[in-house]
């Protein structure tokens, strides 16, 4: 197995400090951007102040719309890369210290693992902040020996081909239900606001999120886009739902490191490596590691996010705490309509 080794981390300089006279590809990668700021339409963001409207879904328009365009005209795919997709708040902590451990398995001592000094976020780089930084960072990232591990939150349809085709990446998808993803990410997206925009109520958030109004949403047209792509090409993506890894995180670790094409050895199931596993990188665990108490995330120049942070409860259920009954069934409702013919079903 390649050894794994994560990209250097993010700079400061932001895509604009490229001499843009260099390079005519980025300069119409800036221009595609900035008439997608000036002519889009706009609705009231949760973290920010506002989302742009761009083919079907909502971006906030710096970071997120930014980083789509630039890998959208620039990335550069391997057939080798794997890509944890997930909509915000669905579980991508979690799958991410899974993942590093899993294909890591026979590099690392579990007792001086990575994953106890570095957060999973350091060990798994997030694509859609880290690509459009600054050449010296896309270098680094072009030089990255394969197998890459890369995270994104980008939706299915916004992904260049050379990701989504045939010979492009492999993907692992996680959804969650909608109602623990709103309360989830309403909570979350509060905690990082600037402290000049008001607060934004469950009641606004919830009006938003039912409208498709949210980072990277709708959430529905989210989760079917992976859901579809998994029904057309199953080895190419593994769809998978928070509440089965909850339920079951031996027999989804298992499956998922068959799917990474490194199965557990009869060996390694009777020393216990996958209860190991699941050990190392459970909420219990990684939640009371120093790294994650007092550490954070630049993810660009405007948003640093204390790692504590992506450590909440971890719960299934939780936004019962949350919702009235009659929030609940107009969610439930809408995610029936949402999925209707699609055979897909949200665990609960």
């Amino acid at each position: 197995m390649a050894d794994f080794v994560a990209p250097s981390p993010l700079c400061d300089n932001t895509l604009e400090s490229y001499d843009e006279k260099q390079d005519l590809d980025l300069q119409r990668t800036l221009e595609r951007y900035r008439e997608t700021l000036r002519s889009f339409p706009i609705g009231k963001g949760w973290m920010t102040e506002h989302l742009v409207h761009y083919q079907g879904f909502w971006l906030a328009p710096k970071a997120a719309l930014k980083g789509v365009i630039w890998i959208q005209d620039r990335f550069k795919a391997r057939p080798t890369d794997i890509v944890l997709a997930t909509f915000p708040k669905t579980g991508t902590t979690w799958l991410r210290a899974l993942i590093f451990a899993t294909i890591n398995r026979t590099r690392y001592d579990f007792s001086k693992h990575p994953l106890l000094t570095t957060g999973p976020h350091d060990c798994f780089p997030f694509l859609d902040a880290y690509i459009y930084e600054n050449d010296q960072s896309v270098s680094n990232l072009d030089a990255s020996p394969s197998p890459r591990l890369l995270s994104t939150h980008i939706p299915y349809t916004l992904l260049p081909d050379s990701m989504t085709n045939s010979s492009g990446c492999s993907f692992i998808y996680i959804c969650r239900n909608p109602k623990d993803v709103l309360v989830s990410k309403w909570l979350f997206m509060n905690k990082l606001r600037p402290k000049e925009l008001p607060p934004l109520s469950l009641q606004e958030a919830f009006e938003l999120f039912c409208q498709g109004i949210s980072h990277y949403g709708p959430y529905w047209d989210h989760v079917l886009g992976y859901w579809n792509g998994s029904l057309e090409t199953p080895t190419k993506i593994l769809f998978l739902k928070y509440e089965d890894l909850k339920k079951e995180p031996l027999a989804v670790v298992k499956r998922l490191a068959e799917f990474l094409g490194h199965p557990f050895s009869l060996e390694e199931e009777s020393m216990g490596v996958i209860q190991e596993i699941v050990r190392l990188c459970s909420f219990e665990n990684l939640s009371n590691l120093e790294v994650n108490r007092t550490s954070a995330q630049k993810f660009s120049r405007d948003i640093i996010v204390d790692n504590r942070h992506f450590f909440r409860k971890g719960q299934v259920g939780d936004s019962e705490n949350y919702l009235t009954a009659e929030m609940i069934e107009r969610l439930d409702e809408i995610t029936a309509d949402k999925l209707i013919g699609s055979g897909l079903i949200f665990g609960s």
